[in-house]
């Protein structure tokens, strides 16, 4: 009998352990496949936290909330109502949702709506259509557009706030080339409303493309909508401020570790990651202050935090700490994003479920550490386990990200277009270290080549040098009448150079182009084009006859002997992404006219080279050319003037750097001045007065004044030395 009890027992718990293993074990196939989903979107799980650059693992998929409060004011047939509603375009893709033939004829181009009659639009909208308009992208022309943008305001979709359009669905929907959404742009910071802040647009997208602030990770499209930084109503249209590291400090370390300060929720959605932020707060070197000092009734939660939160300012926390807390808000972008790129101060990102902005093309890996919501009180640890170097290293790529893409507007705007771009003309799309590296992807145009070693910029990361030789191009505008002309002595000297591959004359005079045996006789091909045109501009032209790296640039009247362009190649070849030139002149702001001024004085400084007399990279020809408006070029032609002060702008704008001058002779002003072909036009005060008004038109349409001053030039070793002369390698420079 004792038997039979003891077989029935095992009986029972063997069944037992099988059942729960059967059901414990059917969810073992979904928890792998969460693992997965998220190591799709860059959550990796083979290498576990404090690893700062790694993203925390997640307890839960994104679809899963993870509030009480999310689960209170949602119900199952609101949730599927609402994610009907927005997204019955979730599964578009580019092949599946894009009109690829609308681009081939004419690439890449964007329509704008024209604006209708009593449509109220908000500044930030309005500034989001003139920077298109102003783009090289833009067309009038809806037949040649291969992207669509509305003149709808569609920012901000907030039911409450005054900013909302509505009746949107009827106005989006009469437009007659809709289409559906089909090749079409839709911008968006703001979805949604109280108390759960959903994606919901109001109204159907169809298969139009999101340029959407706040995106979750759950109803983003990859590789087709466009994830974008939450900015404010204040920020710069062009230009922006510069961001906040001057110079680099070692040990990397500031006077806080971690800091956040801004608004705090006691209730609904966002607000338990930022309730929580209080258990954290050290009063030290981990300084976390939030307020409830918002809304109607806050006096009634007011406590001892609302002390700390007054006595301490925002802006002197970010400046002053090594990390930077960036929780969600009530959606999941946050305003403090911009703010710790731009003071320099590494993110630490705490909004589980937001794809990144522009996470197509930039590994934020290398400049934010990504934290989850559910393990905050790890984060204290985890930033102070990363290595100093490791620092460094952030802090200086939120400065680059910081310049390169989110300082203002028009680049914000400018980076989605050129993302979409890339998708279309996918043969000329940028690799990962254009757009992660300097000078960014809006300078590095793949039009140009899909070789990296074809940019200046990318020689020392990939180990290689430029060309040996250079390719002179001499700017020609009188009629060739006397063998003793300055262009032919130039062109003699240039030919002589150790260095020259060739020479190309191009000849913008009005006269017929001289015969072959007018040229003198040289060791290298002179080749001579007709100017397109006969403008400024066209000096600038990307000219395939140029085979090498280096141009140098000259005018027909410059003087240079073969050992000066020999100097001057020897150290382009050390800094081939800047000028190099011989004549220099410089800027200053006139705090009288409230203007940038131009002056030609010797002066202990500089800011500019000519091009009369420079070397620099061909690219900077392809990048005048493709980047630069229609408008600025135009203003060139038109002045017959001022072409060398918008390649200086480009290329500082491009480098943030300055250009070099190298040893100049004293007689050049002297020897330029009395050359018969251009001094009328340097002695004229138009010529002057024009080049004034050149710098502030310039600066405005960069949003700022790109030109850098410098005190440097470089000498040959030994120049004026108490040596020998025979010692020296350019030792006629000193004799001229």
């Amino acid at each position: 009998m004792q038997a039979k009890k003891r077989y029935f027992i095992l009986l029972s718990a063997g069944a037992c352990l099988v059942l729960l293993f059967y059901f414990g074990g059917a969810q073992l196939p979904a928890s792998g496949r969460n693992r997965h989903d998220r190591s799709r979107h860059g959550y990796r799980s083979d290498q576990p936290w404090p690893h700062f650059s790694d993203p925390l693992h997640q307890f839960l998929p994104w679809d899963q909330p993870d509030t009480e409060e999310y689960n209170i004011h949602i119900s199952p047939r609101q949730k599927r109502d609402v994610n009907t509603s927005v997204y019955k375009g979730k599964r578009c893709r580019m092949d599946s949702c894009f009109d690829f033939s609308r681009c081939k004829k004419n690439d890449f181009k964007v329509y704008v709506y024209p604006q209708q009659k009593g449509e109220k639009i908000s500044e930030s909208y309005q500034n989001i259509l003139s920077t298109i308009e102003g783009s090289r992208f833009y067309t009038s022309d809806p037949g040649q557009a291969c992207l669509f943008v509305l003149s709808l305001d569609t920012l901000d979709r907030d039911q409450l706030s005054p900013q909302y359009v509505h009746n949107l669905k009827t106005k989006v929907q009469n437009l007659p080339l809709w289409n559906n959404g089909r090749n079409h742009l839709i911008f968006n910071l703001y979805s949604g409303t109280w108390p759960d802040y959903t994606e919901d647009l109001g109204f159907d997208i169809g298969q139009a493309m999101l340029a959407k602030a706040s995106i979750s990770t759950e109803n983003f499209r990859p590789n087709f909508d466009v994830s974008i930084p939450l900015f404010s109503k204040e920020h710069p249209r062009t230009g922006g401020e510069r961001g906040f590291l001057k110079y680099n400090s070692i040990p990397p370390f500031r006077k806080y570790m971690l800091v956040f300060k801004g608004k705090r929720y006691l209730t609904g959605i966002g607000s338990d990651t930022r309730n929580a932020l209080y258990h954290v707060h050290n009063q030290e070197d981990v300084v976390l202050l939030t307020t409830c000092k918002h809304g109607k009734d806050w006096q009634k939660h007011k406590d001892a935090r609302l002390k700390r939160f007054d006595r301490l300012k925002g802006v002197e926390m970010l400046h002053n700490s090594t990390f930077c807390l960036v929780p969600r808000g009530r959606r999941l972008g946050s305003f403090r994003f911009l703010e710790a790129l731009q003071a320099a101060c590494v993110p630490v990102m705490l909004s589980n479920g937001w794809e990144l902005p522009f996470s197509e093309i930039i590994n934020w890996n290398t400049a934010a550490v990504i934290g989850d919501e559910r393990l905050l009180l790890q984060i204290p640890s985890t930033v102070r386990s990363i290595h100093q170097d490791k620092i460094l290293a952030l802090r200086q790529q939120t400065q680059f990200l910081w310049e390169a893409y989110f300082s203002s507007l028009e680049k914000i705007v400018l980076t989605t277009l050129e993302i979409i771009q890339d998708r279309v003309l996918q043969q000329e799309s940028r690799s990962s270290v254009m757009w992660n590296s300097h000078p960014g992807g809006l300078f590095a145009l793949p039009q140009y080549s899909a070789y990296l070693g074809d940019f200046p910029f990318y020689y020392a990361t990939l180990g290689i040098k430029p060309h040996s030789k250079f390719t002179a191009v001499i700017h020609a505008v009188t009629p060739l009448v006397s063998q003793s002309q300055p262009i032919l002595k130039l062109l003699a000297s240039v030919a002589k150079s150790q260095y020259c591959a060739q020479i190309i004359v191009l000849w913008n005079c009005d006269k017929p182009l001289p015969a072959k045996h007018r040229w003198p006789a040289t060791t290298v091909p002179v080749i001579v084009i007709e100017g397109e045109n006969k403008v400024m501009s066209s000096r600038f032209l990307p000219y395939e006859t140029i085979i090498t790296d280096a141009v140098l640039s000259l005018d027909e009247d410059t003087v240079l002997s073969t050992t000066e362009v020999d100097f001057a190649f020897t150290v382009w070849q050390s800094f081939p992404e800047r000028l190099v030139g011989y004549p220099a002149r410089s800027h200053f702001w006139d705090s009288n006219k409230e203007r940038w001024g131009y002056t030609s004085k010797w002066t202990n400084d500089y800011s500019m080279v000519l091009t009369g007399a420079a070397i620099y990279h061909r690219y900077y020809h392809f990048l005048y050319t493709n980047f630069l408006p229609a408008s600025l070029k135009g203003m060139v032609d038109q002045l017959a003037n001022c072409e060398d002060i918008l390649m200086n702008f480009l290329v500082s704008a491009v480098t943030k750097l300055p250009p070099i001058k190298v040893t100049q002779k004293k007689q050049y002003k002297e020897t330029m001045m009395g050359q018969s072909s251009r001094a009328s036009r340097w002695a004229d005060p138009d010529h002057f007065a024009q080049r004034q008004t050149c710098m502030n038109k310039f600066a405005s349409w960069f949003g700022g004044m790109p030109l850098v001053h410098s005190q440097m030039r470089l000498d040959p070793v030994l120049f004026k030395d108490q040596v020998s002369i025979l010692r020296k390698k350019y030792r006629d420079i000193e004799r001229l």
